[in-house]
């Protein structure tokens, strides 16, 4: 945007002083005057963010889009899964978010023959998709809750203000007032931003304490119940470790620190903020299932669950010990894969750190059921959800609901330019450049968030109603199978056996257990 200013600007100057000395040279408007016209229009549009951060050349973009299937439509990639995320998945999300065609022409793009490819086992009776609940909910809360949430099957999942533009974060929050779904405010803190659209919050803690944290840097609980007070705030959410970079702290470098941003996260502005890669409120097991008690408590008896990336089994199984021993249970557990996370991480914790979100979410549902008390705490999947078939997939493997970062960033309009950490970001969505955020119509993109939403439940509903199933929350691991080689397919029931209910509790291992620290 800035640039076509300074183009018309010196343009203008240019024929102006021109025409002074070479009448001639007011023909020259006729060749400017429409590119300034088509500017001004692509400018003023509120549709398409690249063409209002970059007039005219941004419509480039949108002619490539146009003649995309023409050149490749039925070349097929041979990683089904895509990297960052696949082609037809990505084509789905934006037919979802902008309400266009969603359907493809000769069948799968897949291959269906490559190791890895999944697929879900439909009926011969199918149930009819018109009588199916449109809009399955999961209630949150286990038994010490006295504010339980009514959540949907797809939420918005944690990123932080500052990571993502104020723009970004309110049509978000919008898209999900208008679909009756939540949205994460990942571990940045509570804005105006994330207020301002009157959407249901999860308000994540981390580390850091941002937003309820003492000028030392510990959790201050008096801010923390205050702040709980705000109706909108539905769920909290106390952050271990995230997929993007478990074990890991984070920095907000001093640049990025500003007035606005350290008012959110009570800090000092201007100064470098480090977030521990560890937790100071508590040093065990014991002593965490302790402070998420607490925190209900001061938060007036709201929902308080944990989100973590699995890492030493040993660690799950220590908190599951304390959680019967000390008679307090999380009301949720948002299991986090590996490949999850949308920003920036070192490229070693991203892709070598951290259980994929399959492996854990079978691990963390069977290892509950192997306690005996899966039935007290539920269980929330986070990591690469885009599609309908991913939300039955994760429901298969324990799972009550979902929450997606990428595709609802998608939604917004990020085309994957990658450069999340450069504050380049050419759609507005992660980015404080002003100029840059002017291009995300926040009026526009919350309806595309809420479209993509629910055309996404629906999905679901239909493939739970082609199985025969009458609730999504039915399917089970018997219903999905994978190639695991080309001439072998076996169900998630052989790869992911489920256990019997209480089978841990006499395990010898169990008695080993200490809760009282890490080691």
């Amino acid at each position: 945007m800035k640039g076509f200013i300074a183009f018309t600007l010196v343009s203008l100057a240019f024929i102006t002083c021109l025409g002074y000395f070479f009448p001639w040279a007011w023909w020259l408007l006729v060749l400017v005057a429409p590119l300034v016209i088509l500017g001004f229009v692509d400018i003023t549009q509120k549709r398409h963010a690249i063409m209002r951060n970059y007039p005219i050349v941004g419509r480039l973009r949108y002619f490539m889009e146009d003649i995309r299937p023409k050149i490749y439509q039925y070349f097929v990639e041979s990683d089904i899964d895509g990297s960052p995320i696949n082609r037809v998945d990505r084509s789905t999300i934006y037919q979802r978010a902008k309400r266009e065609l969603n359907s493809q022409p000769f069948g799968t793009q897949f291959n269906v023959y490559a190791e890895g490819y999944e697929w879900m086992a439909h009926s011969i009776q199918p149930r009819s998709f018109e009588k199916m609940n449109k809009d399955p909910r999961v209630l949150i809360g286990g038994s010490d809750c006295k504010q339980p949430y009514s959540a949907s099957i797809l939420n918005v999942s944690a990123m932080s203000y500052g990571s993502l533009s104020s723009n970004a974060v309110e049509a978000l929050n919008g898209g999900a007032r208008l679909g009756n779904f939540a949205h994460n405010t990942g571990e940045g803190g509570i804005s105006g931003h994330h207020l301002n659209q009157g959407g249901d919050i999860i308000w994540q803690i981390g580390t850091g304490y941002f937003g309820c944290r003492t000028a030392e840097g510990n959790f201050d609980e008096q801010l923390f119940s205050e702040k709980c007070a705000t109706p909108q705030i539905r769920m909290i959410e106390l952050k271990i470790s995230q997929g993007a970079k478990p074990g890991h702290g984070g920095i907000l470098p001093a640049s990025k620190n500003t007035p606005e941003i350290a008012a959110i996260r009570h800090v000092t502005p201007h100064t470098t903020v480090a977030s521990p890669p560890y937790h100071t409120a508590f040093g065990s097991p014991r002593q965490m299932m302790q402070f998420i008690s607490r925190m209900r408590q001061l938060s007036g008896g709201k929902p308080v669950g944990f989100k973590l990336c699995i890492g030493q089994k040993r660690e799950f199984h220590a908190i599951c010990k304390a959680m019967l021993e000390t008679g307090c249970y999380p009301d949720f557990i948002t299991v986090d894969g590996g490949e999850g996370g949308t920003g920036a991480a070192p490229p070693e914790f991203s892709n070598s750190v951290g259980m994929p979100l399959m492996d854990a979410l079978a691990f963390v549902h069977d290892t509950l059921t192997g306690y005996n008390i899966r039935v007290k705490i539920k269980v929330i999947a986070s990591g690469k959800i885009l599609t309908g078939f991913h939300i039955l997939r994760a429901l298969a493997l324990g799972a009550d609901a979902c929450n997606s970062a990428r595709a609802m960033m998608m939604a917004l309009g990020c085309i994957q330019a990658l450069v999340c950490n450069t504050n380049r970001c050419p759609t507005g969505v992660a980015t404080q450049d002003k100029w840059l955020m002017a291009g995300l119509v926040v009026d526009d993109k919350k309806h595309r968030v809420a479209n993509y939403h629910q055309d996404t439940i629906e999905s679901a509903i239909e493939l739970a109603a082609a199985a025969g199933l009458e609730t999504p929350h039915h399917v089970t691991r018997g219903h999905i199978s994978r190639r695991v080689f080309m001439n072998q397919v076996k169900s998630f029931e052989e790869i992911y056996p489920s256990v019997t209910a209480g089978s841990l509790l006499t395990s010898e291992e169990l008695a080993k257990i200490n809760i009282d620290n890490w080691n």
